[in-house]
C-alpha cells in the first residue's frame, strides 16, 4: 500500500475510532435519560440531534472511507458515492446549524426571567419540533444538487469542473456552475459561523459580568457566594463546543475556496481529503466536551458502567 493511502486510511480510522463510540455514547446516555424522566429539555433535545448528526458524519464518511482507503471492502460504486456524498453533505450542515440553534438558545437561557428575550426562548423551546424539521428539509433540498453530478472516480472519468475525492466525484457542467455552489457552500457555513460567534459573545459577556457580581459578593460578605450554576457550566460548553467549531470549519471553509480558485481540476485528492478530516474533525471531538462538560450526560454514562460491572460480579459469583 503507498505511504498517502495509509496515512489517509490512518486519519479516518483515528476519527471513526474517537467520533463513532463517543457520539454513540452521547446519544445512549440522552436517551436513557428521556426513559427515565420521559421528557428532555429543549438543550438536550438540541445536543441528542447534534450527536446524532455528528454520527452520521463520521460513521457514513469516515468509517466507509477508512474500510475503502485499506481495501477492506470495494464500497464506493455511481450509487454508493452519490449516497455518501449526499448524506455527508446533509448531516456535516445539519451539525453546522444546530450547533448555531444550541448556541442562540443557551444566549436566550441567560436572559433574565420576564424579559423579552426569556419569552422569545421559551417560544423556542415549545417550537423546537418545527425547527428540526425546516433545517433537514433546508439541508437536504441544498445537499440534492452536487448529487446528481456526482459518481464513482475511475481512470476513464474526465473532470472538467469537478471535485475529485478519491474514490468519487463531483462534475460540474461549468465553471460558473462550480463557483455558483462553491459560494452557496461557505454562504451556508459562513452565516450560522457569524451567528454563533456573536451569540457566544453575549454568553461570554454576561459570564464575566456575573464573575465580577459574585467577586463583588464576595469580598462585601466576607466570603461564600454561588458557583455559577447550571446555565453558567452549560453556557461554558456551548462557547467551547462553538470555538471548536469556528477552528476547524474556518480551516474547512479556506480549502475549499482554495478549492474554487484553482484553473484545473486537481488529480489529487489531498484538499479534499483535508477538508473532509477538520470538518469531521468537529464531528469526532465535540462529544469530547459534551460529556466532559454536561454532568447529565456524564452520570447517565457513570452509572451505566457501575451497573455493567455490578452485573459482571454478579455473573462471576454465579
Amino acid at each position: 500500500m503507498p505511504s498517502h493511502k495509509f496515512v489517509r486510511g490512518m486519519l479516518y480510522l483515528s476519527l471513526t475510532v474517537v467520533g463513532v463510540p463517543g457520539n454513540t455514547a452521547v446519544i445512549l446516555a440522552f436517551l436513557l435519560m428521556l426513559y427515565q424522566e420521559k421528557r428532555l429539555l429543549p438543550a438536550d433535545a438540541i445536543v441528542l440531534h447534534l450527536a446524532c448528526s455528528n454520527l452520521l458524519v463520521v460513521a457514513i464518511r469516515c468509517l466507509l472511507e477508512t474500510l475503502a482507503s485499506f481495501h477492506v471492502a470495494d464500497i464506493f460504486d455511481d450509487i454508493s458515492c452519490k449516497s455518501v456524498i449526499f448524506v455527508y453533505r446533509t448531516s456535516r450542515s445539519l451539525s453546522i446549524w444546530l450547533t448555531f440553534v444550541l448556541s442562540a438558545y443557551q444566549c436566550l437561557s441567560i436572559a433574565p426571567p420576564g424579559s423579552r428575550w426569556a419569552s422569545m426562548r421559551h417560544l423556542m423551546g415549545k417550537y423546537l419540533g418545527v425547527v428540526f424539521f425546516l433545517l433537514w428539509l433546508i439541508n437536504t433540498c441544498m445537499s440534492s444538487a452536487p448529487v446528481l453530478l456526482s459518481g464513482r472516480l475511475n481512470n476513464s472519468t474526465t473532470l472538467n469542473f469537478g471535485i475529485n475525492v478519491q474514490f468519487c466525484y463531483v462534475n460540474f457542467p461549468s465553471k460558473l456552475a462550480k463557483e455558483a455552489n462553491g459560494a452557496a457552500q461557505v454562504g451556508r457555513d459562513v452565516v450560522p459561523m457569524a451567528l454563533m460567534a456573536l451569540a457566544s459573545l453575549i454568553i461570554l459577556v454576561f459570564l464575566y459580568k456575573h464573575s465580577r457580581q459574585v467577586k463583588g459578593l464576595r469580598s462585601s460578605s466576607g466570603g461564600g457566594g454561588g458557583g455559577g450554576g447550571a446555565e453558567q457550566r452549560a453556557a461554558k460548553a456551548v462557547v467551547a463546543l462553538v470555538t471548536l467549531y469556528v477552528v476547524l470549519y474556518g480551516v474547512d471553509n479556506g480549502l475549499w475556496v482554495y478549492t474554487l480558485t484553482v484553473r484545473k481540476t486537481m488529480t489529487t485528492s489531498l484538499i479534499s481529503d483535508l477538508r473532509i478530516f477538520f470538518s469531521s474533525l468537529y464531528a469526532a471531538l465535540s462529544p469530547v466536551v459534551i460529556i466532559a462538560s454536561n454532568r447529565k450526560v456524564n452520570s447517565r454514562l457513570r452509572c451505566s458502567v457501575q451497573e455493567k460491572h455490578v452485573q459482571e460480579k454478579a455473573t462471576s459469583v454465579m
